[in-house]
C-alpha cells in the first residue's frame, strides 16, 4: 500500500507527514495517490478516484506495483500478516474487525491497553499464515506487512494476486515495510509509517482517530528534531542495533530501508549500517568491529514478562562483553547499551515515535531533559538499567 492520501491542510511536499493542527484535517479525502519515496516524501501522480457515499467511500489504494484496489465500504473481516498492522488497527479502534493474524504478538509485547485485545485475535499462523488457510479464511481484506511471504519464514510463496481475487480477498500492503525495501531511497523519518496509519484509517472509516494518532507521533518526534537541530551530522553518535534474537553466530544488520533506520535517524543516531540498501542483511562480526559503534541497542524481543525480558537483555550484554570479537568495542567497554526491545524499533507502529524519544533522551540527556522526553528515558543506557522493552 505504497500510497498517501491527500489530506486537507497537510504539507504536500511531505506526503507521509501529519499536520500541525488536528482540527484542520479531520475531513480526510477518500482518495489515495502515489508516494514515490520509501520515506513518503515525494508525491507522484494524481488522485485515484473521487470521494462519494457515506463515510468517505469509495476509497482507492495502490499497491507497491501500482495495482489499484477500490473499497466501496469499510471491510468487516480483516486478516493481518503480523503485529504491525494488527496493532495499528487496534489503536484505530478497528480491532473488533480483525478475525485472524499471523506472527501474533507475544503476551506483553503490546502496551497493556492493547495486549488483552490482541491476545483474543485468532492465530491463523504462528509465523506466515499458510496459503490455503489464508485463502479460505473468508476475509474481506488481508493487510500485508511483508514484501515476500517466503522471505519471512513461509514454507512456500504466498497467494498470487489472481488467487486473492478469486477468493474475494483484497490485498493491501503496508508501504513502510512491504514496499520500502524496493525503493531507491532510505527511510529516514516516520512519514511512511504515519501514511500507513492514515490509510488504514481511511479503509476502516476511522480517519478521525488516525489523524489524532499521527499528530501525536509528529508532536513527539518534532520535539526531538527541535532539540537536536544544531547538532551536525558528523557529530551524531554511531549506533548499532544488535538483533540478539536473530542469533549470535552471524549478526544481522538493520539497513537503511528498515523502519528502524528511520527511528535511529530521527533520534539523532548514525546507524552504522546505513550504507546497506535493504531492510535487513547478514553481516560479519568483523564488519561490526570495523564500525566500532558509540552505542549498542540490545535488540531483544519481548519474553512475556518483565523479568524474562530483563534476563534476555542481561544475556545479550553478557555475550557482547565475553565474545572476543566484541569485548574491545568502545560501546562495550563503556557499557553504552540501550535496553529497548526489538518490536518498538523494527516493527512499524505508533510506538516508533516513543522509541525515537527514548533513544534521543539517552544519547542527548541534557538536550532532551526539557523536551518532554519522558521520565526515565535516559535510564536506557548502562548494563544495569531497567529501561524495559
Amino acid at each position: 500500500m505504497d500510497l498517501v492520501e491527500p489530506v486537507a491542510g497537510s504539507r504536500p511536499a511531505r506526503c507521509g507527514r501529519s499536520v500541525a493542527a488536528v482540527a484542520g484535517v479531520l475531513a480526510v479525502a477518500a482518495l489515495v495517490s502515489g508516494c514515490g519515496g520509501a520515506d513518503g516524501r515525494t508525491a507522484a501522480g494524481a488522485a485515484d478516484g473521487q470521494s462519494g457515499g457515506a463515510g468517505g467511500y469509495p476509497v482507492t489504494v495502490t499497491d507497491c506495483d501500482g495495482r489499484r484496489t477500490t473499497f466501496s465500504e469499510a471491510p468487516r473481516k480483516i486478516v493481518t500478516s503480523n503485529a504491525a498492522s494488527l496493532e495499528m488497527l487496534l489503536r484505530l479502534g478497528a480491532g473488533d474487525r480483525v478475525f485472524g493474524t499471523g506472527f501474533p504478538p507475544g503476551k506483553g509485547a503490546l502496551p497493556p491497553e492493547l495486549d488483552a485485545r490482541a491476545q483474543r485475535v485468532p492465530v491463523l499462523g504462528k509465523t506466515v499464515i499458510p496459503k490455503e488457510k489464508l485463502l479460505g479464511s473468508g476475509a474481506d481484506v488481508y493487510i500485508d506487512t511483508f514484501a515476500s511471504m517466503g522471505a519471512m519464514g513461509g514454507a512456500a510463496a504466498g497467494p498470487t494476486e489472481e488467487e486473492f481475487a478469486a477468493a474475494g480477498i483484497k490485498h493491501v500492503y503496508l508501504a513502510s515495510t512491504a514496499c520500502a525495501p524496493r525503493k531507491k531511497v532510505p527511510q529516514q523519518d516516520l512519514s511512511a509509517v504515519e501514511g500507513d496509519i492514515r490509510r488504514l484509517g481511511q479503509l476502516t472509516g476511522t480517519s478521525r482517530r488516525a489523524v489524532h494518532l499521527v499528530a501525536e507521533m509528529e508532536k513527539k518526534v518534532s520535539s526531538v528534531r527541535t532539540a537536536l537541530a544544531d547538532v551536525p551530522a558528523a557529530q551524531r553518535p554511531s549506533y548499532f542495533f544488535f538483533d540478539f534474537d536473530a542469533g549470535t553466530k552471524q549478526p544481522v544488520a538493520v539497513c537503511n530501508r528498515q523502519v528502524a533506520n528511520a527511528v535511529l535517524t530521527e533520534a539523532g543516531a548514525q546507524n552504522v549500517f546505513a550504507d546497506c540498501a535493504s531492510d535487513f542483511r547478514p553481516v560479519s562480526w568483523e564488519d561490526v568491529v570495523a564500525k566500532n559503534p558509540d552505542w549498542i541497542q540490545l535488540g531483544v524481543r519481548n519474553r512475556g514478562s518483565a523479568a524474562a525480558t530483563e534476563k534476555a537483555f542481561d544475556e545479550a550484554a553478557k555475550f557482547l562483553r565475553e565474545f572476543p570479537a566484541t569485548a574491545g568495542l568502545r560501546a562495550v567497554r563503556e557499557g553504552k547499551f540501550l535496553r529497548i526491545g526489538s518490536e518498538q524499533t523494527t516493527i512499524a507502529g505508533v510506538g516508533n515515535a516513543d522509541t525515537v524519544r527514548r533513544i534521543a533522551a539517552t544519547l542527548y540527556p541534557d538536550r532532551l531533559a526539557g523536551a518532554g522526553a519522558g521520565a526515565g528515558a535516559g535510564a536506557a543506557a548502562g548494563t544495569g538499567s531497567r529501561a524495559g522493552h
